[in-house]
C-alpha cells in the first residue's frame, strides 16, 4: 500500500514537473516567435529604407549629371557670346575708322567742289565732281546703317552675355517707344507687338501694357524682327485680359 501511494505522489508530482516545464517552454517558444517576427519587420524595413535611399541617390546622381551639363552648355553659351561680342566690336571700330575716313574724303571733296566751281570749272567737270560727292554721301549713309545695325546686335549680345555671366539689370528702352498689341494668345500667354528692333526694342527687355491709362500687364520680350517682336506676359503682373489693341511702353524707359 505504501509503495503504491509513493508511486502516485510521483506520477503526480512528475505530472507537476511537466505542467511547470511546459508552460516555461511555452513561453520561451512564445518569447523567441516575438523576437524573431520583429527582428523578421525590423529587417524588411531595413531593406525597404535601403532601397528607397539607393533609389534616392540614383535620382540625385542623375540631377547632378544634368546640372552638370548645363553648367557646361552655359559656359560654352557665354564663350560663344563673348566671341560674338569681340567680333561685332571689332567690326564696328572698323565701321567708325571707316566713316571717319569717308567723312573726311567727302568734306574734301565739297572744298575741292567749291574750289573749283570759284574757279570756272566746265560743267562735265562740275557733273563728275557732283557725283564724285554724292557717291560718298550715299556710301557715309549706308555706313551709318550698317553701323546702326552692329550696334543693336552687339547691344543684344551684350544683354545675353549679362544674363549669362549674371550682372543683368533692368534693360532700358527709348522714353518715346510705344506700340500696340497685334495679336493675344490666351492659351500660352504671349502677344506679338507692332514695334522691333528698328524701333528700339531689345530682348528680353520688359513692357507695360494698358488700356485706357490703366495697367493691364507686363511682357517680356522673347523674340525679335525688325518690326515685330514676340512677348510672354511676366505671371504675377497680369492684372486683367490682354487684347489686340492694347498700348505697350518701356517698363525701364531711358532717363
Amino acid at each position: 500500500m505504501l509503495i503504491r501511494i509513493s508511486l502516485i505522489l510521483a506520477i503526480v508530482a512528475a505530472l507537476a514537473v511537466g505542467a511547470v516545464n511546459f508552460f516555461v517552454v511555452k513561453d520561451k517558444i512564445t518569447t523567441l516567435t516575438t523576437d524573431r517576427n520583429t527582428q523578421r519587420d525590423g529587417r524588411v524595413a531595413a531593406e525597404g529604407e535601403l532601397a528607397k535611399t539607393k533609389k534616392e541617390l540614383a535620382k540625385t546622381q542623375e540631377d547632378l549629371k544634368q546640372t552638370q551639363q548645363q553648367l557646361a552648355d552655359a559656359q560654352s553659351e557665354r564663350d560663344k557670346a563673348l566671341n560674338d561680342a569681340a567680333a561685332q566690336k571689332k567690326r564696328g571700330d572698323q565701321l567708325t575708322d571707316k566713316l571717319a575716313k569717308t567723312t573726311q574724303e567727302r568734306d574734301v571733296a565739297q572744298d575741292e567742289l567749291a574750289a573749283y566751281t570759284a574757279s570756272g570749272l566746265t560743267a562735265a567737270q562740275v557733273a563728275k565732281l557732283n557725283k564724285t560727292l554724292k557717291d560718298m554721301q550715299e556710301e557715309i549713309v549706308a555706313l551709318n546703317d550698317e553701323k546702326k545695325v552692329l550696334q543693336h546686335a552687339r547691344d543684344r549680345l551684350q544683354a545675353k552675355l549679362d544674363l549669362l555671366v549674371g550682372t543683368s539689370a533692368d534693360i532700358v528702352l527709348p522714353a518715346n517707344l510705344k506700340g500696340k498689341i497685334l495679336v493675344v494668345d490666351p492659351k500660352w500667354d504671349f502677344v506679338v507687338l507692332d514695334i522691333g528692333d528698328d524701333q528700339g526694342v531689345k530682348e528680353d527687355s520688359e513692357l507695360l501694357v494698358s488700356r485706357g491709362g490703366k495697367l493691364v500687364a507686363k511682357v517680356i520680350v522673347r523674340s525679335l524682327e525688325k518690326d515685330r517682336c514676340i512677348a510672354n506676359v511676366i505671371p504675377g503682373w497680369k492684372l486683367g485680359d490682354v487684347i489686340e489693341g492694347d498700348e505697350v511702353s518701356p517698363a525701364h524707359p531711358a532717363s
